[in-house]
């Protein structure tokens, strides 16, 4: 069997173990704990559902991006925090319980965001019909590959916790290698179109990453909340499920090309997460 026309099978496939995963890590106290905290809760969940794309649509603008590469990085803007999210805030002295607490908030809500973004996206860059919008069924098939797994991920933590804690390491690995497998994927299957493409979006997905990363951390910081806090929006704003975008590009829309923004900036977040880590936040007095 042609492994192009099983790879959107396989990803889905792998993209709801991810997401199993991540549900073994949550509770609903992860919930009831964002209500001691509404200030941080309220910023972070405004920078994600508003100024990250918003400021996505303006590095479009001022780069001149191509049209279908413009849709791939308002895709990976509306994804929620990725796993690794929780791993950088840990290394660099953040609150990982906001960091968990958090995900979870907008991996559900990026089941409404995300549809809307991509589709707006697709209507606003895209009218020549190269990329077909969200339809009711695909929106559904998002809602399936992300809730579904989290809340079937709970009810097995709720149920059977010393399993939830035993398999925490394994299911991170597995999401790492799955993150990496795809990239390798995307990025050898259009190859000679990245490589035409990279001195565009190259500049592109690290200035999409490092604004981010800073916007987290200095609005919160202005804000008046302390460094921890800080720090853990700043990695939850500023390191997106990739994956998530990646699946939504391949499998949903059917367009490769849609993907490279996400695969590119799969493996350069963790060389300028590391650098902010080390440059700015090892720096800050606390």
């Amino acid at each position: 069997m042609n492994l192009t026309a099983i790879l959107p099978t396989l990803l889905l496939l792998a993209l709801a173990l991810v997401m199993f995963g991540l549900g073994l890590s949550l509770s609903i106290d992860d919930f009831k704990r964002l209500r001691e905290h509404p200030r941080s809760v309220l910023l972070a969940l405004g920078l994600q559902t508003l100024v990250l794309p918003g400021m996505a649509y303006l590095l479009i603008i001022l780069l001149g991006i191509q049209p279908v590469f413009a849709v791939g990085l308002m895709l990976l803007a509306a994804s929620p925090g990725g796993v690794s999210a929780n791993l950088f805030s840990h290394l660099f002295g953040g609150n990982v319980a906001m960091n968990i607490s958090l995900t979870a908030v907008n991996t559900v809500l990026s089941i409404a965001s995300l549809p809307l973004i991509a589709n707006w996206a697709i209507a606003t860059f895209v009218q020549s019909g190269q990329v077909v919008p969200l339809q009711f069924g695909k929106v559904v098939e998002v809602v399936g590959v992300i809730l579904l797994p989290v809340v079937i991920g709970m009810l097995v933590r709720s149920k059977a916790p010393s399993f939830s804690e035993r398999m925490g390491q394994p299911m991170k690995l597995f999401s790492a290698l799955v993150l990496a497998a795809f990239t390798v994927l995307a990025i050898v299957k259009e190859w000679t179109a990245l490589t035409a493409s990279f001195t565009s979006l190259g500049p592109l997905v690290v200035a999409f990453n490092l604004i981010s990363l800073l916007l987290g951390y200095y609005l919160s910081r202005w804000a008046g909340l302390n460094k921890p806090m800080a720090t853990a929006i700043s990695f939850e704003i500023g390191i997106h499920n990739s994956t998530l975008a990646i699946f939504v590009a391949l499998s949903v829309l059917g367009n490769l090309q849609l993907a490279l923004p996400a695969a590119l900036y799969s493996v350069s977040m963790y060389i300028t997460a590391t650098l902010f880590g080390m440059l700015v936040l090892r720096r800050m007095a606390p």
